[in-house]
């Protein structure tokens, strides 16, 4: 492994040789002999100090726990650790010249993905210089400009934080949390998690995983998008407008759960979604749907033709009160269904969400291919007019279902 002088520390954590010293003198930090006392894993131990001591931890707090070897930052060298980015040897500046990335798109883009915007004489960091070929290839093609790159950074850093957060999760249940209910300290916990970590090599393994796992969800979301482009094609067209057996999505949300769960606690909360469950579950499977996602005080449902949704949801209005559950606001909507890893896509789908919002409480609206389609018997429809819904560039006819 490489050693380094205390400046060339400094440079690669992005600190002053000063602040390296400091650490040394506090013990945090081990200087080794000879001209070059330091190794490239000691970059992440001064990242940690210095995130410490930002997050309001005392630094002589820290020195007076190792001196206690109540705790080590020597886990730090274990290979989990080795993978996190240094400093380059080029500066923003520099590379902005070099690509012709213009200095604001770099700091922007970079910022919106989670890295901290510095001043363009500052070196960047390796893994800055990851994401500039696509910034590259973004301006130079047309298709990123400043706004789309920050939005598209943006995405990735939500995304992919999240993605981070639970590996941490699962880092501290699975690696961390048995040697510590086993009874060792905090630092041997962390030395033998970071030891056990490398010994697995997991950080390849879960880069192929996680690489895998963002190609599946990139080929749901270009799919689904693909459908909605074509759909949007034929409507313009006029051949969605004409009816016949499709099937039919089905929205339903119930009024004042969020009220109510504040009110009554978590366990009214269960109780109310598990009689939610066992009635849509009932009334759903009896006229041809099936409930494919939960969503928390609501759910959607699939069913195979217009007519068994709309008797489903009249249904289940007209029980929810029965049943001692709050009353609730139903969305349907007919056409053309994208059903890709047990999940269910497309402007259907969107449109029965979306006209769901607009019905009142006890209300089932329809959209005019729902009304079109064999109407169900004993049921009737009220026309409501062309309303504006978010999402859809024209008016959308609706119609209210009810018993006849």
């Amino acid at each position: 492994m490489k050693t380094l002088s205390a400046s060339e520390l400094a440079e690669l954590a992005g600190v002053t040789e000063a602040e390296v010293q400091r650490l040394v003198d506090l013990g945090i930090l081990v200087a080794r002999d000879g001209a070059d006392p330091f190794l490239e894993t000691d970059a992440p131990k001064v990242r940690l100090a210095t995130a410490c001591e930002q997050a309001g931890l005392p630094m002589d707090g820290i020195a007076a726990a190792i001196r206690a070897d109540r705790l080590s930052f020597a886990f730090l060298e274990a290979s989990p650790y080795r993978q996190w980015a240094v400093r380059s040897a080029r500066t923003y500046r520099q590379v902005s010249q070099q690509t012709g990335v213009p200095l604001e798109l770099l700091g922007s883009a970079l910022e919106s993905i989670g890295f901290a915007r510095m001043a363009p004489d500052e070196p960047m960091r390796e893994d800055e210089l990851e994401i500039v070929p696509l910034l590259q290839l973004g301006l130079s093609s047309g298709f990123l400009d400043q706004v789309w790159s920050t939005r598209l950074g943006r995405g990735y850093a939500e995304g992919l934080r999240l993605i981070a957060r639970v590996e941490a999760e699962v880092w501290q249940a699975r690696f961390m949390a048995p040697m510590l209910e086993a009874g060792a300290d905090q630092q041997t916990a962390m030395e033998w998690a970071a030891q056990r970590a490398g010994d697995l090599n997991v950080a390849p393994v879960l880069d192929r995983a996680l690489l895998a796992a963002y190609r599946r969800q990139q080929e749901l979301a270009w799919v689904e998008q693909l459908v909605e482009d074509i759909e949007a094609a034929l409507d313009a067209t006029g051949v969605l407008g004409r009816p016949g057996r499709v099937p039919a999505m089905c929205f339903l949300d119930l009024v004042g759960y969020t009220r109510l769960t504040e009110e009554r606690g978590d366990q009214a909360a269960a109780e109310l979604a598990g009689g939610l469950a066992v009635l849509v579950d009932r009334s759903a499977r009896e006229h041809g749907g099936v409930p494919v996602k939960w969503l928390g005080d609501g759910v959607m449902v699939y069913f195979r033709d217009p007519a068994g949704a709309v008797l489903a949801a009249l249904g289940m209005v007209a029980q929810l009160p029965e049943s001692g559950l709050p009353p609730a606001h139903v969305g349907v909507a007919a056409g053309p269904v994208v059903v890709q890893g047990g999940d269910y896509f497309g402007r259907t789908v969107n449109l029965a969400a979306r006209i769901g919002t607009r019905a009142g409480a006890g209300q089932v609206l329809v959209s005019q291919s729902v009304a079109e389609s064999a109407p169900p018997e004993g049921v009737r429809f009220v026309e409501l007019g062309e309303l504006r819904l978010e999402g859809f560039a024209r008016p959308v006819r609706l119609l209210e279902a009810r018993r006849a």
